[in-house]
């Protein structure tokens, strides 16, 4: 198999002789057949093709397909947003009367969907620290829960998720670990390798990588042993109502879980990714390899400097020092670290405004340069006591390195530190 970085070039899409050398964008709603048979049987999922862009274009699953790749799944889906990955990766298993268990330090956007949305939806949630021990995580699983769910690098806190044993202690009790590779990406951590079922992306990230596109993906490793427990996954493992009684597991095989995703979810719900988006992810990850190595050099340069500078009261990055980023990511750790700085919540706002070359956005992960402080913005509604309890720090500011040269980021930061200090 060739490497990753040539993978990320040539991935998804293969021109034959004559065809165009770039993902051409499919930018059609529908699909001309030519007899009632030939469309019938796509509706029958007896054949394999296009009818309609809400279930699959040849764009969207040409980018799909570069995705699966990467992550080393036997099959993926495009979502319209990272959130709709995450919706997707649970309804897919979980209905009315499940339970999930959760890491409580996934971003803020997810533990929202899992542990309101989902509940009124009446799937139930157990959110454990992600270092809870193995006796906590076995107290948690009850006989309803369908899956327990991660973040390879949570996001806004960065800490590194334990793969590897989470994965031991789902398979152990019958569950597929779903894992979030956002901030990674496939480039940096390939969670199937170390035992994950199922990876999602927001796509809007750095396999973007531009702030251009809003984007998600579920991948499916296909190593999950769905016919081992019919009882605990009947969607997959009986016959489908809506689809003239078929059962995922006995037709598609290891591909069930992401056919059913396709063909019921896209189907119903119809968080669909434009093919437009698609080509602008297609080449975001032609360079995925360049960028995000990159990223991750230079945000370990900028946290290095950081941990010396007198205003900052704390760091975190997994680059300094983390030991489940020296076994999980040892080509880097991305660009997103979180800091807290002496002085308060007024000092935080003196050195934002103070800011020249790096922005302060909602946006993480890009080429930009990027700063949040979730107490004055995105959480600005809750309470200190509140933070602390949703694992925000309330000094707590997310920084995101981009590709401008990293001495010029430290300049600015310097100068805004200077600045705030002497207001």
């Amino acid at each position: 198999m060739a490497k990753i970085d040539t993978r990320c070039v040539h991935a998804g899409y293969h021109p034959g002789k004559g065809e165009p050398r770039q993902l051409p964008i499919i930018q059609s709603t529908t699909f001309r057949y030519e007899t009632s048979d030939q469309m019938g049987r796509l509706f029958d999922l007896e054949d394999s093709g296009y009818f309609y862009t809400r279930l699959q274009n040849p764009t969207v699953d040409a980018v799909a397909a570069q995705i699966n790749d990467l992550e080393g799944g036997v099959g993926a889906i495009l979502t319209s947003s990272g959130q709709a990955a995450n919706l997707f990766a649970c309804l897919n298993i979980a209905t009315a009367g499940d339970h999930i268990v959760a890491a409580n330090n996934i971003y803020g956007g997810t533990f929202n969907l899992l542990g309101v949305t989902l509940r009124q939806m009446g799937i139930d949630v157990t959110f454990l620290k992600a270092d809870a021990p193995d006796d906590e995580i076995q107290a948690a699983i009850r006989p309803s829960t369908k899956l327990i769910f991660g973040e390879t690098i949570s996001n806004p806190g960065v800490e590194v998720f334990d793969i590897e044993r989470w994965a031991k202690m789902a398979h152990r009790n019958g569950l597929p670990l779903v894992v979030d590779n956002t901030f990674a990406t496939p480039v940096l951590c390939r969670p199937f390798e170390w035992g994950a079922d199922i990876v999602t992306h927001s796509t809007t990230k750095y396999i973007d990588g531009q702030g251009v596109s809003v984007g998600g993906a579920v991948v499916d490793s296909g190593n999950f042993p769905w016919d081992r427990y019919p009882e605990r996954f009947p969607g997959l493992t009986k016959p489908d109502a809506s689809y003239h009684g078929l059962t995922y597991t006995q037709k598609f095989g290891k591909a069930a879980y992401i056919v059913k995703a396709t063909t019921h979810l896209m189907r119903d719900l119809g968080s669909t990714q434009s093919p437009q988006n698609a080509f602008y992810l297609h080449l975001g990850l032609q360079t995925l390899h360049l960028r995000i190595r990159r990223h991750s050099e230079s945000a370990l340069k900028v946290a290095k400097w950081l941990q010396s500078r007198p205003e900052v009261a704390w760091i975190h990055y997994p680059g300094l020092g983390n030991p489940l980023a020296v076994k999980y990511l040892p080509d880097g750790c991305s660009g997103v670290m979180c800091l807290g700085l002496k002085g308060g919540r007024a000092f935080d706002n003196r050195f934002l405004d103070a800011l020249k070359l790096v922005t302060i956005e909602t946006h993480v992960a890009d080429c930009h340069t990027c700063v949040l402080h979730p107490a004055s913005h995105t959480h600005r509604q809750l309470s200190d006591e509140q933070l602390r309890a949703a694992g925000i720090a309330p000094d707590l500011i997310r920084l995101s390195i981009g590709l401008e040269d990293p001495d010029d980021i430290i300049e600015d930061l310097a100068q805004a530190l200077n600045v705030a200090a002497h207001d």
